[in-house]
């Protein structure tokens, strides 16, 4: 794992409001108009008996609640542009490693790289065919992308553009293809548009505004941009942003929303605020990109004398199914997540365990078995996990992150350093692996630059102290 995972609050009034109307019986909002804004909770009253408006409505509120339409996306990675000195090193990586996680979260997935204008046409048309009235519909686009006349612009490989005007005619704005979701009867809509980057056609403008612009979107659409509108990300942040949103989308039992929050603030964190991701919701249901958690689903009571709500209660304590155990896997992986996160490394390590037994080759869950028997004081056993994961992942931040904890663990400082030295060539502002680092210089008298890299540590994150105590290291 070698990150600490915080969890926060979504506050989600817009949700309250849609239930609050379809109680009171008055229409929820339409799909392509602007979602209500509730200023102080609103005034839920019982309008009186009504079973047939009262099924209808609870039938409503879960559909509402659990997103539970068929799920389409399309992937597009744009990184060979001919007006730019040398290919685009993240976009198809990041577009593959997200792919995956869609597909493993149930959606039907179409990937595409180095679209031509044309062929990006041809690639919104046939997502478009493939959304049905009550789907989940998501948009992912890595590449360059400008903003003009307020609307942002995704920006195909064989673009010609030496004029702002130029950006309207080869680009392909956001706003369009959101339009066109919403058209085809997409109740929700993700956009993920990392773009925010510095592009070759800027220079060629007497005017120019960074980075992206704010949405217009319709109700129902939850977005997530790498970057602040008007602000272009950091060179040195290349790949953080999908990295962290990975991270997040593999933590079960969050909802759409509080992925994309948590990518925010994870990115804003490890970067220092260079790079701080845009989220904008007008979501009128919480949606979740695996499935909403285990438990019983929301219910609409209709009125009842007392003892038969009480007889209803009963029958229904005996009547609910257990959840169902995770069986792939990447279920396995995700809830070994969650019980390290909560410190429960017993089990995080028989689940983990579990997961490779069942791919032998699944890099992730071999990370994050070495993390936690790092933490639990089996570093030697660790070391393997690590060795393996990064055999079969090139370059994995995490895994040198992980192992040179182990090695800290061990009391082999140099070992140490190195690993956390690779961690920090891939992710320069690396939390844990700056600490663990100054740790290690530390414990080999080197005091100046040990508490460098712990006041840097500090500075980006204030309790990584703290979570490193917990692993039993000071």
């Amino acid at each position: 794992m070698g990150r600490r995972i915080g969890t926060i609050g979504v506050a989600a009034w817009a949700s309250v409001l849609t239930m609050a109307m379809v109680l009171a019986g008055a229409a929820p909002p339409a799909a392509g108009g602007v979602a209500p804004v509730a200023a102080t909770a609103p005034d839920i009253r019982d309008s009186g008996p009504n079973p047939q408006g009262s099924r209808r409505q609870a039938s409503f509120l879960l559909a509402q609640q659990t997103g539970s339409g068929p799920k389409v996306a399309l992937v597009i990675a744009n990184a060979t542009y001919p007006d730019d000195n040398k290919p685009l090193t993240e976009p198809i990586k990041d577009a593959r490693a997200i792919a995956d996680e869609l597909r493993r979260d149930g959606f039907d997935v179409t990937v595409a790289e180095d679209l031509t204008k044309q062929k990006t046409r041809s690639a919104v048309d046939g997502f478009k065919a493939k959304i049905k009235p009550g789907s989940a519909a998501l948009l992912f686009f890595s590449g360059y992308g400008i903003q003009f006349g307020k609307q942002s612009y995704l920006i195909p490989v064989d673009a010609q553009i030496y004029t702002e005007g130029e950006i309207k005619r080869d680009g392909i704005s956001v706003e369009s293809i959101l339009s066109e979701m919403n058209a085809a009867g997409a109740t929700v809509k993700v956009v993920i548009i990392d773009a925010a980057r510095r592009n070759p056609f800027e220079r060629r403008f007497r005017s120019y505004s960074g980075g992206l612009a704010s949405l217009n979107a319709p109700a129902g659409t939850l977005a997530i941009y790498s970057a602040a509108p008007d602000k272009a990300a950091a060179a040195d942040t290349n790949g953080l942003f999908a990295s962290e949103l990975l991270k997040e989308m593999g933590s079960p039992g969050l909802t759409a929303e509080e992925v994309f929050n948590h990518t925010r603030i994870d990115v804003s964190s490890a970067s220092r605020n260079d790079q701080v991701p845009f989220v904008s919701s007008s979501l009128t249901e919480n949606f979740y990109f695996a499935g909403a958690p285990p438990g019983p689903p929301p219910r609409v009571a209709e009125p009842k004398r007392p003892a038969e709500e009480k007889k209803d209660r009963e029958a229904e304590k005996k009547s609910e199914p257990p959840p169902e155990p995770p069986k792939t896997p990447e279920e396995l992986n995700k809830r070994g997540r969650t019980y390290a996160m909560n410190g429960d490394y017993g089990r995080a390590d028989a689940d983990f365990s579990e997961a490779i037994r069942k791919n032998a080759r699944y890099a992730e869950a071999l990370n994050n078995r070495c993390w936690t028997r790092a933490v639990m004081g089996q570093a030697q056993e660790a070391l393997a996990d690590c060795d393996e994961a990064m055999r079969l992942r090139v370059d994995y931040a995490d895994a040198f992150d992980s192992r040179g904890l182990a090695y800290l663990k061990l009391g082999n400082f140099d070992r140490a350093i190195a690993d956390f030295d690779a961690a920090l060539r891939l992710r320069p502002k690396k939390v844990s692996s700056l600490y663990g680092r100054g740790l290690a210089k530390l414990k080999k008298g080197r005091t100046a630059d040990g508490n460098a890299d712990i006041a840097a540590a500090k500075a980006l994150d204030p309790h990584i102290a703290q979570e490193y105590k917990q692993y039993g290291l000071e």
